[in-house]
């Protein structure tokens, strides 16, 4: 039988991860997966976490089965934190998934079940594994654009393209911290979409993944909120994997939004019976974990305190980066650099660009120029600048300085943080 299976493809991410494993440089630099990094290079588990984890440890008596929709209490905090104290949770449900990606998968079954062939829009570019889940679903995909000329958000282009969405047709919109550009739409255009979703009737999909590394926990939910309030339907997938540093636990929650009763608990039922034919049911411990610092105001606090250092080390990457990258003489280039968010940027850097990146100077990135910005310890930031002037420089001619682009104005500290 399984000489019969043809050659499949090889997911890009894990295949560069792969090759780095194998390189021996000592000056490698790995920026291909999404994960934060401490400027030792390493991923930590938050303090909040670990101090949960010791609670949970010390009170456990039981590892029975939960259900299928998971953990419960679970489902809930992430309701009220996603949708807020006051916001739609009477008429929305959630399900535990194995993580964001779980979360897509689930949804995108409930599509497929509600109106076979739906035709779900996506950003170009987009999150590598969208179209993938989505299309063995067996959905429809079409793209909408995503970035302008000059590398921001093209409010006009998204509006117009969207604008030919059909009645009942899903957009799927990453809520903040756009991977992999870091590029977002500001408050206005996210009204803009919310009206546009009102007028045409299609329905607003929400990847929620890396609420708290942008602009900070509160504002980077409220595109999400907005929506909520404005729209009788919606999707949400939501990840616990950056926000808490849960990576291999695997937590992310799947969250429908309906007009009616009726309709939600037919959605929550249905994604249920998808859980049950994928796992089954999700695993328990790192939901568990994040119940325990949600539900308890001490590491609640805790937790968003970790959670804004995190974020602010993510703006002084960035920040760091374009000051090398002016006094380089690239301004072009930092100048797109500054205008983008999260963990994510983007280097606008052609797929040949990228490979001798790789091969000369040991930094690895996506083929598209995806790289993480949560994953560089300070003190690489210049041979990261350096690298990508040197396979920009096409010719001798030295380059000349510039004046370090100004980034967004983005509130960092203990200061942010209390405001969070």
């Amino acid at each position: 039988m399984l000489e019969l299976l043809p050659t499949p493809p090889t997911d890009p991410l894990w295949d560069l991860t792969y090759e780095f494993g194998g390189d021996e440089r000592p000056e490698r630099l790995n920026l291909v997966l999404g994960v934060y990094r401490d400027q030792t290079g390493t991923t930590p588990v938050m303090t909040a976490v670990r101090e949960a984890e010791i609670r949970l440890a010390e009170r456990s008596d039981s590892k029975e089965y939960r259900g299928l929709s998971g953990n419960a209490a679970f489902n809930r905090s992430l309701l009220e934190l996603v949708l807020g104290p006051t916001g739609p949770t009477d008429r929305a449900a959630a399900v535990q998934t194995v993580a964001g990606s779980g979360a897509l998968r689930l949804l995108a079954d409930l599509i497929c079940r509600t109106r076979p062939g739906t035709t779900v829009w996506i950003s170009d570019p987009a999150y590598v594994n969208h179209r993938p889940i989505l299309e063995a679903a067996g959905l429809r995909v079409r793209t909408y654009g995503w970035r302008d000329a000059e590398g921001g958000f093209d409010t006009a282009g998204v509006l117009r393209e969207l604008a030919d969405a059909q009645r009942d047709d899903v957009v799927l919109l990453q809520g903040c911290c756009h991977n992999p550009t870091g590029v977002d739409p500001l408050l206005d255009d996210w009204e803009a979409l919310a009206e546009s979703a009102a007028r045409g009737g299609w329905v607003p999909f929400v990847d929620l993944a890396y609420h708290g590394l942008g602009d900070g926990l509160e504002a980077d939910m409220l595109p999400t909120r907005m929506l909520a309030a404005r729209v009788p339907e919606m999707l949400i997938a939501v990840s616990c994997s950056k926000n808490f540093g849960l990576y291999s636990d695997r937590v992310g929650c799947a969250i429908v939004l309906g007009a009616s009763d009726r309709a939600v608990r037919h959605a929550e039922t249905a994604l249920q019976n998808a859980a049950r034919t994928l796992y089954s049911m999700p695993p328990e411990h790192g939901a568990a974990v994040v119940t325990t610092i949600l539900q308890d105001e001490g590491l609640r606090a805790a937790w968003r305190t970790e959670l804004e250092v995190m974020r602010g080390r993510i703006m002084d990457n960035r920040a760091d980066l374009v000051a090398h990258l002016s006094a380089l003489g690239c301004a072009e280039q930092a100048r797109s650099l500054a205008r983008q968010k999260g963990m994510f940027s983007m280097l606008p850097l052609s797929a040949q660009q990228m490979l001798r990146l790789r091969r000369q100077y040991a930094i690895y990135g996506t083929t598209s120029g995806r790289i993480n910005i949560a994953g560089i310890p300070a003190h690489r930031i210049p041979c990261l600048a350096r690298g990508i002037a040197g396979v920009l420089d096409t010719t001798d001619t030295p380059r000349t300085p510039s004046t370090p682009p100004t980034l967004p104005r983005q509130q960092s500290g203990p200061a942010a943080a209390l405001q969070v």
